[in-house]
């Protein structure tokens, strides 16, 4: 049973007509269905919307067909398309509608039809729907270009409101945390640590601590006290890791004290830091698809960094190289030779285990930089981490895989 399928029918755990309606809804409307339900009215409607896309094929959601089974089809036609895409909106909750919108795409091939203003206009915004758009984006008509731009910056937008505060507040208290002091004003004092320092002076008929020994948090300078390159693989399968990278670097960039570069990679190089004022303008300076050549990538990171002890660079790639692989592996350990910090994500999306390349990542483990997926909350926690140079909070490997 499809997902978008299953998820339409599902609710609160109910028996009878109740439960021979859903099934009805998830199975559809051929002989083997076996539920002698006969949806109407608005389930009708839902049905027909679900025979469009998971049908066996034909004529579309106006076809006239009244429930009598899965015989839809969105055909190629954009307006018939838009129209289903309010429909799905009307009856399905948000996150059933993008998970259809997605089969929609892969199963029917409307990749095409998004070039269409009106469809755009209809869809379900969305990290994979942007990730779609900007592998089509250079064959946009210039009469969709600012359609798709509007939606790219819904949910770029979106991402930055939930991400922005979490990710500031973790990247500067790592900066404050690294400038400890032993002579501390008061609001700089960090109690946790110095009670734990001064626990030996515990006054048991006062219950209280002696604090003889202050620790504190130095005030970060005021000028660039860290760099950051973020290095991402804009290959096909990297869409939502590149769409959320985006953002992340928007965000790093507006704080003063860290100096922020983003690279982006497939078998060749672009620098897009100049455009870190605006996600929306990275994105759409990206190319998604194409071959990977991480060793080229991390050749032009190189050759950037001016004070590696101050450095940490993050590569983002499923790490299936397509350049030299001992050349990319001994560039990872010259730069942490140097003093580098570097991090190595196979992916940075809510996408779950990526497909990724064992032996490269296992490669780079070896050398002391761990390759592991990061979600997108994970990853202020993650920066903080590799900023204070300490362990980094690599998340545990379900079992079996």
């Amino acid at each position: 049973m499809d997902e978008g399928t299953a998820g339409a029918a599902a609710a609160v755990p109910v028996g009878g007509e109740e439960r021979l309606r859903r099934w009805r809804l998830a199975l559809g409307g051929d002989g083997a269905d076996g539920t002698g339900h006969e949806p109407a009215g608005r389930d009708a409607a839902m049905d027909r919307a679900l025979s469009a896309l998971y049908g066996g094929g034909g004529a579309g959601p106006d076809n006239g067909v009244e429930g009598g089974g899965r015989e839809g089809g969105l055909g190629g036609s954009a307006p018939r398309a838009a129209r289903w895409l309010g429909d799905i909106r009307t009856y399905f909750p948000s996150s059933v509608v993008q998970v259809m919108q997605r089969d929609a795409i892969d199963r029917l091939g409307l990749s095409a039809l998004l070039l269409e203003p009106e469809m755009l206009e209809a869809v379900e915004a969305d990290v994979h729907l942007v990730g779609t758009l900007l592998s089509l984006h250079r064959a946009m008509p210039e009469t969709t270009r600012t359609t798709a731009r509007a939606v790219v910056r819904t949910v770029a937008g979106r991402l930055e409101r939930r991400l922005a505060a979490r990710t500031r507040s973790a990247v500067t208290g790592a900066l404050d945390r690294s400038a400890r002091t032993s002579r501390p004003r008061h609001r700089d004092i960090d109690w946790d640590r110095t009670v734990r320092a001064n626990l030996r002076n515990y006054l048991p008929e006062y219950r209280t601590v002696v604090p003889e020994r202050l620790v504190g948090h130095g005030r970060a300078a005021h000028g660039v006290t860290k760099d950051i390159v973020l290095c991402v693989d804009q290959s096909g399968s990297m869409a939502s890791s590149v769409v959320h990278a985006a953002v992340f670097g928007a965000v790093l960039a507006s704080l003063r004290s860290v100096s922020t570069r983003l690279v982006v990679f497939d078998t060749s190089v672009v620098d897009l830091t100049e455009q870190l004022d605006d996600p929306v303008d990275v994105l759409f300076g990206t190319r998604l698809g194409g071959g990977t050549d991480i060793n080229r990538a991390l050749a032009y990171c190189q050759s950037r960094i001016t004070r590696p002890a101050e450095t940490v660079v993050v590569l983002i790639s499923d790490l299936y190289e397509g350049g030299i692989r001992g050349e990319m592996l001994g560039r990872v350990a010259a730069m942490k030779k140097s003093g580098v910090q570097f991090v190595a994500l196979l992916a940075l999306s809510d996408e779950g285990a990526p497909a990724y390349d064992r032996e490269h990542a296992a490669a780079l483990a070896a050398l002391g930089a761990p390759a592991f997926a990061c979600t997108p909350d994970l990853f202020p926690e993650v920066m903080a981490a590799a900023l204070e140079k300490r362990p980094l909070p690599v998340p545990e490997e379900p079992a079996g895989r």
